[in-house]
């Protein structure tokens, strides 16, 4: 198991700094967590594959879950698939189309990953807080 930090800051062209130089806005910087679950080669659960869980949930449908993330049918399609086929039970039940359009919604395993994977996130954040708060007072104002 992987559990990554990012850190992330806007930036926007300053004509005063030297060509090449990035500008740093006053936006205070963004901590996240990211981790992954790795199964030989494969990452069997991440945080891209729990956002597309997320997004499935709240549009159901995997297309609608692709254009609400922007990402292409095919790439929601198969980043699903590989969840669920890491999976003991999977974590999505599709309906073919017809009248009704189809749909795609998440099982109770499903429902259970993002809320585990949600509360690690937290945990992982409020157990580095003071570590999180010292690195983050190193950056510039």
């Amino acid at each position: 198991m992987l559990l990554r930090m990012a850190e992330s800051t806007k930036t926007r062209f300053n004509p005063a700094k030297p060509a090449g130089a990035k500008a740093l806005t006053k936006a205070r910087p963004e901590v996240r967590f990211r981790m992954r679950i790795r199964k030989g080669d494969v990452v069997a659960l991440g945080p891209g594959k729990v956002d597309l869980l997320e997004a499935v949930r709240e549009h159901g449908s995997i297309s609608a879950a692709a254009r609400s993330l922007d990402m292409s049918y095919r790439r929601a399609w198969l980043l699903i698939d590989e969840l669920n086929q890491s999976l003991k039970s999977p974590a999505t039940v599709s309906e073919q189309g017809g009248q009704s359009g189809g749909g795609c919604m998440l099982t109770p395993v499903g429902e259970r990953i993002v809320r585990l994977y949600r509360d690690v996130e937290a945990q992982a954040q409020k157990a580095c807080a003071k570590q999180i708060g010292e690195l983050t007072r190193l950056m510039q104002p």
